[in-house]
């Protein structure tokens, strides 16, 4: 078989590296990695398609799905993925410290249909039974003024966002003029080591794995995308994909689990990946539908119900039919 080249834009995290590096090859494919960072390539797949595979936040494309996109079509492998109740930022001094808390309040967001917002606003709606009609939601760039929605929503009855283009969430909390922020990215005065700025929830870790162990979600950010025209014309590309990413994810697994030498400047790392396996199983980062469904069917009822999905659809809708099933041999 001659192989096809294709381009493919992702961030290079290391359970990647070794498929963009080509240790990893994706058969019948000769692959060319763009490295781009994340804003960068969800702004440019997103508008124009220009190049064939690409890491894509799971909001916009869910959005864009069930709006009635076919130019792509998605794979079910996830290469970003993250708890968010880490993701609620508020000033130090604030006498906030729980999700409920934040009924009633004014909270900022980068944009409606962020993956992030969706599950957190998810979580506050479902566990901690937020009305998120009772929020004042603000959308606004985290660090810059200027920042839009990249995708058309529809707001449920009663909720309302206010665009502010002219000013940034972190000003904002700083001012005063929030209570909140919610969104993947840190804003900028905030560090760990102390500031302006902390977390809402103190004990964050603790009540993560609570989530997890009681709802079976680990929450997926983004998956990867595939243009249409390529699927139509080399069906087998879908499958492919899956497999080199799936062996490139396992060596990486394998590295972080090693004790013998610390792989990622991380003290601690080996230690750090056991806990995970204790805490989430065997496979501590989960490719394919199945092994994913609780996660993949709450966020589309989240979207649905946020109006970022202009219809609930289900899991099976959003990744190409050839990899509904794991192959197992």
């Amino acid at each position: 078989m001659n192989e096809i080249p294709l381009t493919l834009a992702i961030s290079e995290y290391d359970h990647v590296r070794d498929l963009t590096s080509g240790l990893v090859p994706v058969a019948g494919v000769r692959l060319t990695h763009l490295p781009l960072e994340i804003p960068e390539i969800a702004s440019r797949f997103t508008a124009y398609r220009e190049w064939h595979v690409s890491e894509m936040g799971l909001g916009k494309y869910v959005a864009l799905k069930s709006g009635g996109e076919t130019a792509i079509t998605a794979i079910p492998v996830f290469p970003c993925r993250a708890f968010r109740q880490s993701a609620i930022y508020v000033r130090a001094d604030s006498p906030l410290h729980r999700p409920e808390e934040l009924a009633g309040r004014r909270v900022g967001i980068p944009e409606w249909a962020q993956t992030a917002t969706v599950y957190a606003r998810g979580f506050l709606a479902h566990t901690y039974g937020v009305d998120l009609a009772s929020i004042d939601w603000v959308q606004a760039g985290v660090d810059e003024p200027g920042r839009d929605e990249k995708v058309r929503v529809s707001l449920p009855d009663g909720v309302r966002v206010e665009p502010r283009p002219d000013r940034a969430l972190d000003e904002m909390l700083l001012a005063g003029d929030l209570d909140a922020v919610i969104s993947a990215q840190a804003p900028r005065s905030y560090s760990f080591r102390g500031g302006p700025l902390r977390r809402l929830i103190d004990a964050v870790r603790a009540e993560e794995e609570a989530y997890f162990r009681d709802t079976g979600i680990f929450p997926i950010m983004h998956t990867i995308a595939i243009r249409q025209d390529v699927l139509d014309e080399h069906p087998w590309v879908a499958g492919n994909f899956v497999r080199a990413f799936e062996q490139a994810k396992r060596r990486s697994v394998e590295r972080a689990l090693d004790p013998t030498a610390w792989r990622f400047p991380v003290p601690w790392i080996s230690d750090t990946a056991e806990q995970a396996h204790q805490v989430m199983g065997e496979d501590i980062w989960p490719y394919g539908l199945e092994a994913n469904r609780p996660t993949i069917d709450a966020f589309l009822q989240f979207a649905f119900e946020q109006g970022v999905a202009a219809r609930r659809l289900q899991p099976e809708d959003l990744f190409t039919p050839t990899t509904h099933k794991a192959i197992r041999v």
